[in-house]
Parts: C-alpha cells; structure tokens; sequence
C-alpha cells in the first residue's frame, strides 16, 4: 500500500513579510521625533564634566541625609495623615462626580451629540491642566492649605476617571439595556439598572488607581502651599537638614507601597 507523500508532509510557516518601504508620514514623523530628541539633548547641556560633579553632590547628599533624622517623627506622621485625608476626600468627590460626566460623555447614555462634546471638552481639559496648575489656581482662590490641594484632587480625578469611565460605559453589552428598556423602563432605569452595575468592578479598580495617583499628588501639591506632607519636606530641603528630609521620603514610601498593596489585594478580589 503506497502513502501519499503530501499527506506526511510538515507545513512550512510562512515567512515573515519583508520590510516595507515607511510612508511619507512616518518618515516625517521620525525625523520630528530625531529632531526635537537632539534639541532636548542639547538644551539639557549635558557634558562629562557636568555628569561628574552630579555624581559628587548626589554622594555628599547621600551622605549628609544618612541616618535619616526621625526625631520629629510626631510632626511628619501628621503630615503624612493630612496628605492621605486630602487624597482620600478629594478622590471620593472626584469619583463621585466623574459618574455624571461620564454618563454624559458616552454615546451611548449622553442626551446629545452637542452635550457629549462639550461635555468631553471640560474633561480633556480637567486632565490636560497638570494637578500642580490646579494647586495654584485653588491656593489663589482659597489660600494655602490642605482644602486648596483636595479641590486640585477632586478637579484631577474628575479628568483621570471620567475619561475611563466613558469608555467602559460605551463597551458595555446592549441586551441588559435593551431587556430592561423592553419592559418599559425610562433612561435612568436603563443607566442605573443595566449600565452602571456592568461597569461597577472596573469603575472600582479605576477608582483605586486614582487613589494611589492622588496620593503622590498630594505630596507635590504640597510644594506650593496646598497643605500635607510636601510642605515638611520642602522646609527640609530648603533649610540643608536632608537627614530629616531623607526620614520624610522614607515614611512617603513606606505609605505608598502599602497603600499600593491594599489597593492590588482589592482589585483581585473585586475584578
């Protein structure tokens, strides 16, 4: 009995495509991308010498700041307690707020077209705006202090989640909707019985993210005024004691990556 050759045959993948000749737009796009990377190379005035007395200061730093200084250790915790208050609340607020805004931003939930554009204007510039603009506007608007950094916080996040959660409103299953919508139920049933609920675990693991962002945030907001921790470490800085700013940067990461870890254990258990 004769076997077919082909039929024991192996299959040869197929070659990989061949390098294709780049587009008039990536061309350009690179040389853009090659010209403002040599531009920012030489406007950052890099040279060995210079590299070399970084080196130096960064080892005297070091030096200087070891052993850390926690002899007020009363001081930074309160301040590091203010920063986590101002993080929290201005995150609660902000996502609380970001569910409306999303809800108008999606095409699938928003009134109108002109209401979902606007209204994905104000976002786009609530995130655009960095939070530290926004410390000093509200620092301005209500003085120094940590109600100034938590209205920066609530405009951030506002712009960081109501972003995501527009678009996890637009992926959502239309049955749900359609099945509720069938039954005679109005638009907010239809958002609040079937949209939301969908989106809630992933609404929740954004939510946390933006409580960890918040949280570094808070710590630069305090740099210009806005209350918490930032404040402490800028005074270290400013007056030589690095031993006490060093105490300040470790107690930030040790809280940080706590919180970080709280946040992960969450997420596993809500997504």
């Amino acid at each position: 009995m004769t076997t077919d050759i082909h039929d024991n045959a192996v299959a040869v993948p197929a070659a990989p495509p061949r390098f294709h000749r780049p587009s008039v737009f990536a061309v350009v796009i690179a040389i853009a991308f090659a010209a403002f990377f040599i531009q920012g190379v030489l406007l950052a005035g890099i040279t060995p010498e210079r590299l070399m007395r970084g080196i130096v200061n960064l080892g005297r730093f070091i030096a200087l700041a070891m052993p850390p200084d926690f002899t007020k250790l009363d001081v930074i915790a309160y301040a590091m307690l203010e920063t986590l208050n101002m993080a929290i609340v201005g995150v609660a607020v902000g996502v609380v707020l970001s569910v409306p805004f999303a809800l108008l931003a999606s095409t699938n939930t928003t009134p109108h077209r002109l209401v979902r554009t606007a209204t994905q204007f104000v976002i786009a510039t609530m995130r655009t705006i960095p939070d530290l603009i926004w410390a000093l506007i509200f620092v301005v608007a209500v003085g120094l202090g940590p109600l100034a950094g938590i209205l920066a916080i609530i405009v951030d996040t506002i712009g960081f989640c109501a972003r995501f959660f527009a678009e996890r409103i637009e992926e959502v299953r239309p049955g749900p909707s359609e099945a509720l919508a069938s039954t005679g139920g109005g638009r907010l049933s239809v958002i609040f019985g079937a949209v939301v609920p969908e989106t809630f675990a992933s609404m929740t693991g954004t939510s946390l993210f933006a409580v960890e962002k918040a949280i570094r945030s808070a710590v630069t907001l305090g740099l210009v005024g806005a209350g918490g921790i930032g404040v402490e470490l800028s005074t270290a800085m400013r007056l030589f004691n690095f031993d006490e700013a060093a105490a300040i940067v470790m107690v930030i990461l040790v809280v940080v990556v706590g919180f970080e870890q709280i946040s992960s254990l969450i997420r596993r258990r809500v997504m």
